[in-house]
């Protein structure tokens, strides 16, 4: 006899009714897992499609980074004094017109050169092709108890530079010596490029190889691995700035300016002699401006004119080392000034269209730059942020300085700070507050010891000024 059995229709159903609906009810439930691994794979397919496009971000966020370089200041006052005058509705559809080919032209050409400038690099684009090539070295010190207002600088670049004379790898062709003749490595140059957080201004500070300072204990380091070992170097209370990275390298160079200036250093560029003048070349030279020919008693004869010239790799290699031109006040002061003039025309001319619309010198210059320089927290966008702040900016907003010293050697041959009016400029960059034109006289004891570590400046608040 059937069996029989109720349903929650209240349907009599016999026994092979029931088996086809366990049928029914096991076909329901594979396509419900069906449907729930299609949805999940449709979410699998969205995110795949939104990484493809990720490429397509970078080359947007690189075409505006690079648009916005290549068009800031592009009119000229004779053009804005154009613009500004009353015109006809003809005149006024005219220029729009010139105005909008002009700019699409613009736009053209910076997509140009950004789908080059990613394509030199992976995937991903050329920030990673970078810092894949850039070698990093440890180098800062973010917690340092000598930084002053630490939270008070949040958001200010600074970053410090040094230029190191080891011969390590150089070429007999590249006329600078080599390790045998001229072994270990010194700083041959210090420089701070200051960008506070507002972006209204950049100040690049010098120091003089023989400036005076205490060194601190610091890890020894290598440079021909650019590594350090487990040994340290002893304090000493009395030496020359360059000692400091040929003992300690980049991290004790650190250690030291942020005594000195109680600024937080979070970016450390390091470029050696070997591999600088392919960064020139690469870029088909740069032009510098000379008040006199540039005669060295050491090097010989580096420029021989006057006026805008435009010099090779070789020539500004010179450039920037020579120490014993003719007519200079003194060998390190005359040095540091070419120094400052000759990094501004570089970035001029990196940042110009001439470079950045130009597939060849760009990825030539990019590579130049990575093979050249070491450090830490150095990448295209921080070399871009410091780059941008300094272009389009009119004297006022670029300055130049020198730490200030003595201006001549005491009987140990070193140059001596003064205390008060450098205090003055590093709490000024601090705080964001205008830079005095004339520091007042240092007071008897000013340069009576050599620096250990600034004052703590006296809490001002950072303001938008930018004198």
């Amino acid at each position: 006899m059937d069996r029989l059995t109720m349903t929650d229709e209240l349907e009599a159903i016999d026994d092979a009714t029931i088996i086809k609906r366990k049928i029914d009810h096991t076909l329901a439930r594979f396509s419900a897992a069906h449907d729930e691994l299609e949805a999940e794979e449709a979410k699998k397919r969205e995110r795949r499609e939104r990484l493809a496009l990720r490429p397509a971000a970078l080359l947007e966020q690189t075409r505006t980074a690079l648009q916005r370089v290549v068009t800031t200041n592009d009119a000229t006052p004779a053009e804005a004094a154009e613009e500004s005058a009353p015109q006809t509705r003809l005149q006024e559809k005219k220029e729009r017109k010139t105005r909008q080919t002009a700019k699409a032209g613009r736009i053209t050409a910076a997509v140009v050169a950004a789908l080059v400038f990613l394509s030199i690099g992976s995937a991903w684009g050329a920030q990673t092709w970078f810092d894949a090539k850039f070698n990093n070295v440890a180098s800062l010190d973010e917690d340092s108890a000598d930084i002053q207002d630490a939270a008070g600088q949040t958001g200010d670049e600074n970053f410090l530079m040094v230029g190191s004379d080891t011969r390590d790898g150089a070429a007999a062709e590249d006329g600078v010596g080599d390790a045998d003749g001229t072994p270990g490595a010194r700083s041959d140059t210090v420089m701070i490029a200051h960008v506070p957080a507002d972006r209204q201004r950049v100040v690049m500070v010098s120091f003089p190889r023989d400036l005076e300072i205490s060194r601190p204990e610091c890890k020894r380091w290598d440079p021909a691995t650019s590594s350090y070992s487990d040994e340290t170097s002893p304090a000493q209370k009395i030496a020359k700035l360059n000692t400091a990275y040929a003992v300690g390298g980049p991290q004790c160079v650190t250690k030291v300016i942020q005594q000195i200036t109680g600024m937080k250093m979070n970016h450390f560029v390091g470029i050696d002699f070997n591999g600088f003048k392919s960064m020139v070349d690469a870029v088909q030279g740069v032009t510098v401006y000379n008040e006199k020919p540039i005669d060295d008693t050491t090097l010989g004869m580096i420029i021989p004119q006057a006026g805008e010239v435009r010099i090779s790799g070789d020539q500004a290699l010179n450039y920037v080392r020579a120490r014993h031109v003719k007519g200079d006040p003194t060998s390190d002061y005359g040095r540091i000034k070419r120094q400052q003039a000759f990094l501004g025309a570089l970035l001029k001319t990196v940042m110009s269209k001439e470079v950045i619309l130009d597939t060849g010198k760009l990825s030539g210059f990019i590579d130049a730059f990575a093979k050249a320089t070491f450090g830490e927290n150095l990448g295209i966008k921080q070399m871009m942020t410091l780059a941008k702040s300094m272009r389009g900016m009119g004297s006022d907003k670029v300055k130049f300085l020198t730490v200030p010293t003595t201006e001549e050697a005491n009987k140990r041959g070193n140059e001596v700070l003064l205390q008060s009016k450098a205090k003055a400029v590093f709490d000024a960059l601090i705080n964001n507050t205008p830079l005095e034109e004339k520091a007042p006289a240092p007071p008897a004891s000013d340069t009576a010891s050599p620096p250990t570590s600034s004052a703590k400046p006296g809490g001002a608040k950072k303001s938008s000024s930018s004198g």
